[in-house]
């Protein structure tokens, strides 16, 4: 009688907890033929930066408030958890952005900070005339730019819409949203629209018109929310799925770091797993950890993945402050403010990225006479908030918060959450590497998952488990429904 097969999976993120709600059957449940599945995390706790925490009287996320609802799989998967009734969606929209030291509304149209329109910039007062004129410029008389192998984001903006336009409106963007740089983010990776754009020619802004989306109306109604969150927090869809898989028998160890991946060749299973203190074997397995982490365990089997440990990353730390309706001003429409990088404080530049409004965009949020307002600092080359002790750093922020918003309370709370290694980066020639690394693994029964690899989003990163587990299954020739094949 062969053993039962058996998977290990390394790393206990959303992308890891997804591959092993997927090998337990998903929504279905397991069967008889449910391999055993074990999860090595090396934290103390699951779930990476999809963790929450009391604040102020409600729950509160340190890490991601919301995902973004028109891709599936995290809608999906908080549904088959049975978590319809706590899925809800964002209630406001817009945001601001601090120019030329004053605020001002972003307009309408717009694709990861991209304008589709030239006449929308007309009434944005912090941009210049040449500025304006360069995206008069590309919607009319486009410059040209040749482009066939991966290039930054960066290069195909400066080049079509300037610099005026790339580091002050768009780059707060597109940038924040992966603490990068958009002069060394792959625009293959990260901006597929913007490097198809760019690889047919023309007017970057008319290509991307069909990319917005409905932005208001019927179509939008129909289209239904664009980001959506849980009224028991973002972080309580990792605290749910360690309950049933756990319920299902997965064997979760946290705290306990995988310390190598070997092949097994005197053991029942092709594979083992070490641990500082054990040795797991195993039929198949995902790596669900960080790339250099990937890279360290897999870098004997081929150079290519040795290069897994070249993949940057950012970190950032989220300051949650909660202030007194009564003696604080925010906007009066829209769920944050971006602040472009090099924006001036005193003497020296801001280090705050970003404001959001978080009782503005979940209802379950909001309380009578308070504002929650969250602070993002940092980006991958800007580590001054790591000099800084908490308190230090608090102040600072509210500092620059007084600066943007104009009138601002002392806060009544605050919590500050620090992420040293949140954000993968995905520089150029990112896709090139990660098919290699694939590549060199697909004669084995080892897969990759996670945010370094299909998207730094929390749908990307689900959807990423669950395509590796579902790899893996097949790997182990059983069928959707768990049943082995003859």
């Amino acid at each position: 009688m062969s053993a039962r097969p058996s998977v290990v999976i390394v790393g206990g993120g959303i992308a890891g907890l997804a591959a092993a709600w997927e090998l337990t059957g998903a929504g279905e449940g397991p069967s008889d033929s449910t391999p055993r599945v074990e999860i090595l995390e090396a934290a103390a706790q699951l779930g990476g930066a999809l963790a929450g925490a009391d604040f102020a009287g409600r729950f509160v996320d340190l890490g991601p408030d919301g995902f973004l609802a028109r891709r599936p799989e995290a809608v999906t998967l908080a549904r088959e958890l049975g978590l319809d009734d706590r899925l809800e969606g964002i209630a406001a929209a817009g945001a601001s952005i601090w120019l030329r030291g004053a605020l001002e509304p972003l307009p309408e149209g717009l694709v990861l900070g991209v304008p589709t329109d030239a006449a929308a910039l007309k009434r944005m007062r912090g941009l210049s005339w040449s500025s304006r004129w360069a995206a008069w410029r590309d919607q009319h008389a486009p410059r040209r730019l040749a482009v066939t192998d991966d290039v930054s984001i960066g290069a195909i903006l400066r080049t079509k819409l300037g610099s005026e336009l790339t580091y002050q409106l768009i780059e707060p963007m597109v940038g924040g949203i992966q603490a990068g740089r958009v002069d060394q983010l792959s625009a293959a990776a990260v901006f597929p629209a913007l490097y198809e754009a760019a690889q047919r020619g023309g007017s970057i802004m008319k290509a991307l018109r069909g990319a917005a989306g409905p932005a208001t109306g019927a179509a939008a109604a129909a289209a239904g929310p664009l980001f959506m969150s849980l009224t028991s927090g973002v972080g309580s869809l990792t605290g749910e799925l360690e309950r049933q898989l756990r319920a299902r028998g997965v064997v979760i160890r946290t705290a306990t770091p995988a310390t190598a991946l070997r092949s097994a060749p005197s053991s029942p299973y092709p594979w083992e797993v070490d641990t500082a203190a054990t040795t797991t074997g195993a039929t198949a397995v995902i790596v669900a950890a960080p790339a250099p982490t990937a890279g360290q365990l897999t870098a004997h089997l081929d150079p290519h993945l040795a290069a897994l440990s070249s993949v940057d990353s950012a970190g950032a730390v989220i300051v949650t402050l909660l202030f007194d309706t009564a003696d604080t001003q925010l906007p009066p429409t829209g769920t944050g403010v971006l602040i472009p990088l090099g924006s001036e404080w005193g003497d020296d530049v801001m280090m705050t990225t970003a404001l959001t409004f978080l009782d503005r965009k979940w209802p379950h949020l909001r309380r009578d006479g308070q504002i929650l307002l969250r602070a993002h600092v940092g980006r991958i080359d800007d580590r001054r908030s790591e000099a800084l002790g908490d308190e230090a750093l608090s102040e600072r922020v509210i500092g620059e918060v007084t600066t943007v918003l104009g009138r601002v309370g002392r806060p009544l709370a605050t919590r500050v959450q620090r992420w040293p290694h949140g954000l993968p980066q995905y520089y150029v020639g990112h896709l090139d590497l990660i098919e290699r690394a694939r590549q060199a693994l697909a004669p084995t029964a080892i897969r990759l998952a996670g945010s370094a690899y299909d998207g730094v989003g929390i749908p990307a990163s689900i959807g990423s488990g669950r395509r590796a587990a579902r790899e893996v299954r097949d790997l182990l020739n059983v069928d959707a429904g768990g049943t082995r094949r003859a």
